[in-house]
């Protein structure tokens, strides 16, 4: 895999973890009594504790798996399965389920900044996603060429969750419930398979070793 590939493969992994466009009802509901510029500063926040996250996932994660002794092979069979957990709840429509409930329980213990949670955490950089940085670390691991672009990556995957903050009102208006619920299944069919593939990868270094 070339450089241009894997960074392209970087992006929509995570673009499709995090799914942007799905944050939009989330956004509203824990920023609903905030004002204009709040909200666009919460969101800043959001965004800068998600990228701070995942990239120091896609950094540590390779050396602090192998200080725990596990290997990347174990970890990208286990991570697979993860994501093919989470491709399951979007085409069956019940992620949204679970992040909605989240966002309305951050709002019941009257949360001081829902920047960290639930917004940074777990809505963009939740375990899922977390767990692809990490994966994606691995393939980098060694390149630091490949470590550059995909924290590149992270970074626009972050930004389009940025910009879709910034655009929810917009965005649930285009998209409404139906269309939210169509994009997720789509969006979970390609996590699914991008999921077994990191199944596949792990289990052919594992027994062709």
């Amino acid at each position: 895999m070339n450089a241009l590939d894997f960074a392209a493969s970087a992006f929509i992994t995570l673009v499709v973890v995090v799914e942007p466009f799905g944050l939009a009802p989330i956004f509203l509901a824990a920023t609903r009594t905030m004002t204009a510029p709040d909200r666009q500063r919460t969101a800043l926040r959001a965004s800068a504790y998600a990228f701070s996250i995942l990239a120091g996932a896609a950094l540590v994660g390779d050396p602090l798996l192998s200080a725990l002794g596990i290997s990347m092979a174990a970890f990208r069979i286990a991570g697979g399965l993860l994501l093919f957990s989470i491709a399951s709840e979007m085409v069956f429509g019940l992620r949204i389920a679970h992040e909605v409930r989240d966002a309305a329980q951050a709002l019941q213990e009257n949360v001081d900044d829902p920047a960290a949670f639930p917004l940074a955490i777990p809505l963009i950089a939740g375990p899922g996603a977390i767990a692809a940085a990490i994966l994606l670390g691995g393939r980098a691991h060694g390149a630091p060429l490949l470590l550059g672009l995909l924290i590149g990556a992270i970074a626009a995957a972050v930004l389009l969750c940025w910009a879709a903050c910034l655009l929810a009102g917009r965005i649930e208006a285009a998209l409404g419930e139906s269309g939210a619920l169509v994009l997720a299944k789509l969006l979970g069919v390609l996590l699914a398979a991008l999921a077994v593939q990191f199944v596949i990868d792990g289990a052919r270094a594992v027994f062709l070793k």
